[in-house]
């Protein structure tokens, strides 16, 4: 009877202590999240309520599994003691991440609540999730590598990793090249403020918005909703175009080809009405000016400006749209024609001026003397010279 009452009061004991636990955290810091609504960081901690379960749970039942007399835990003691040794290390391990996050994320809400500048919103924004990354991964490595050192031998393989870490340095750091460069790139874009989460770069002719950034790479979503991946040395050791660099607000040109005859006056005061009526032009200023010509056309260009660079695509596309139909529509001798005329009729008669060849110091060459000489002789009586001599 007692091995059947024991594993249950072991165990049913365990959990229920670890229930009981965690709703009480739980349950303080709801009311703390409560009382400090301008501190996110007590609703994020509440996240923190399975991995502390797992690590009360796993502590409790590491220290309490040995008074259990069932013949089975105590054929298998050791290797019961080493799983639950095992999963307190993972446990404790998910438990830091998560408090790290939150207090990493607590940090973040508050200064983007207390800040209006959204490109340091955005920097500081992709600082903390290479923060964010580079603290899981400590915490995972270290965690493994305490799980590894619980296993019997691993003191002799550490010796023998330590006595040769010269050459494994040396190899490792040849065949990890690329990912070491990138790892280091991820820090400077990071800390450099070169490029940040919600930033709008033309990269290899793509436009696109920045929508991650990782230790390794840096994923860019295109207007159509594509995803290009890209290694973030990339952006250290080539250039790129960043809209949102010094701020957000951009200027953009539309072009038309139109006639010579095209009303410029009645196209400025058009213009002004189109963008009084777009509400993606942020009222900063605008300009229509030609700014070439040709035989047949004049190329007009018009200058609008928005806040950022979905605005300014929007109201590039609103001016060029509705200004062309207004041409069509009222003026439609501006738009670029090809002009035809029949060709004029040739005269009757002979035509005017000298008939024959033509004299030798009328054919540009070289031979400018040896022509002249032979005008000379022409004018003497003797025959022309009309080729190269």
């Amino acid at each position: 009877m007692e091995n059947v009452l024991r594993p249950l009061i072991v165990l049913g004991g365990s959990v229920l202590l670890t229930l009981c636990v965690g709703w009480a955290v739980d349950l303080v810091l709801r009311r703390a999240d409560a009382r400090h609504p301008e501190t996110p960081l007590w609703g994020l901690l509440r996240r923190c309520r399975l991995p502390l379960q797992v690590v009360l749970l796993g502590a409790m039942l590491r220290a309490s599994y040995g008074e259990i007399r069932h013949p089975l835990v105590v054929d298998y003691r050791a290797g019961i003691g080493h799983v639950l040794s095992l999963v307190l290390i993972a446990a404790s391990a998910w438990l830091i991440v998560h408090i790290a996050s939150a207090a990493v994320e607590s940090t973040y809400a508050r200064y983007a609540s207390a800040t209006r500048d959204a490109a340091r919103v955005r920097r500081v924004r992709t600082q903390v999730t290479l923060i964010m990354r580079i603290v899981t991964a400590v915490v995972a490595v270290v965690a493994v590598a305490a799980m590894l050192l619980t296993f019997p031998g691993m003191e002799k393989i550490g010796t023998s990793m330590l006595a040769s870490a010269g050459i494994i340095g040396i190899v490792a750091g040849v065949a990890a090249q690329s990912t070491l460069g990138n790892l280091f790139a991820g820090f400077q874009i990071a800390f450099g403020d070169m490029v940040r989460i919600g930033d709008t770069v033309v990269v290899d002719g793509e436009w696109g918005v920045v929508e991650e950034v990782t230790l390794t790479f840096l994923a860019v979503r295109t207007w159509d909703e594509r995803r290009i991946t890209m290694p973030v040395s990339y952006f250290t050791g080539k250039p790129f175009e960043n809209w949102s660099r010094g701020g957000a607000q951009m200027t953009g040109t539309v072009y038309f080809h139109l006639d010579h005859s095209a009303p410029l006056p009645l196209m400025r005061e058009k213009l002004r009405e189109i963008l009084e009526d777009c509400a993606a032009w942020d009222r900063r200023d605008w300009s229509l000016a030609v700014t070439d010509t040709t035989p047949s056309t004049i190329e007009v260009r018009a200058v609008v400006t928005a806040k950022d660079a979905d605005d300014i695509w929007t109201a590039r596309c609103t001016v060029r749209e509705q200004l062309l139909a207004w041409l069509c529509e009222k003026h439609p001798y501006a738009l670029p024609r090809v002009i035809t005329s029949p060709a004029a009729e040739r005269p009757a008669g002979p035509p005017a001026g000298r008939v024959g060849a033509p004299r030798p110091s009328e054919v540009h060459s070289n031979n400018s003397e040896e022509y002249l000489s032979a005008d000379t002789a022409a004018s003497n009586g003797e025959a022309p010279r009309t080729g190269r001599g």
